[in-house]
């Protein structure tokens, strides 16, 4: 059987997130937050010009759907016939698919409407929890988890972090430059798939704990 520590910082993390995301659904669903967005959306848009616009669109579509399935099938190829890390690439396949099916359904569940303040590009669906931010920690995230173990110096990892924090922050910053989420969207979106990735993870080095020590203890 799985031993799950309630201690550990996977399963804390997965705590933490969750109750984030708890506090912002609950101001989301009761409408109690549309101050604090509308002034963070003035404030991100009241800072646009032709080269934010360009990079924001560029941001907003290396989150697309179509960017993140590329990246996510060379990732699967190279876990399968080159590392031959097949448990890995079934928690890289759960957490992909897994964040994606809540996502649909959460927006389905708030049936939240997107700003109308002041779009820059025009995007069909509900807005909370934002889709893009969704998919961008969970497939970054789980990238650096992955890439983690099998870096050799702290350097390559604080680039890691660095690259996964700016790439998950710009994404989701994107979307509320360009008028189609608003700020607790995004939010509500990292908690969301953070509370998601940290539970696979809990359970997948729980898995793998476990089999070692039957291995180990036949």
């Amino acid at each position: 059987m799985l031993q799950f520590q309630s201690g550990s910082r996977g399963f804390r993390g997965f705590l933490w997130f969750l109750l984030a995301f708890a506090v912002i659904a609950v101001f989301v669903k009761l409408d109690r937050i549309s101050g604090f967005d509308i002034t963070i959306i003035h404030v991100v848009q009241s800072a646009e010009i032709p080269a934010l616009t360009s990079l924001a669109k560029g941001l907003s579509l290396v989150g697309s759907s179509k960017i993140a399935i590329g990246i996510s099938l060379l990732t699967m190829m190279l876990l399968f016939f080159v590392l031959k890390h097949r448990m890995e690439l079934l928690l890289f396949l759960i957490v992909g698919l897994g964040s994606q099916m809540l996502n649909t359904w959460m927006k389905l569940w708030f049936h939240r409407e997107r700003p109308n303040i002041h779009r820059l590009i025009e995007q069909a669906g509900y807005s909370f929890p934002s889709g893009h931010s969704m998919a961008a920690f969970s497939l970054y995230g789980v990238l650096a988890y992955l890439l983690w173990r099998h870096m050799r110096g702290g350097t390559e990892q604080v680039l890691l972090i660095l690259f996964t924090v700016l790439m998950t922050g710009g994404i989701g910053w994107s979307r509320v430059y360009l008028g189609v989420h608003y700020p607790s969207d995004v939010i509500g979106g990292y908690a969301a798939s953070g509370a998601w990735l940290m539970l696979c993870i809990t359970c997948f080095e729980a898995f793998r704990n476990s089999r070692k020590q039957r291995q180990q203890h036949p």
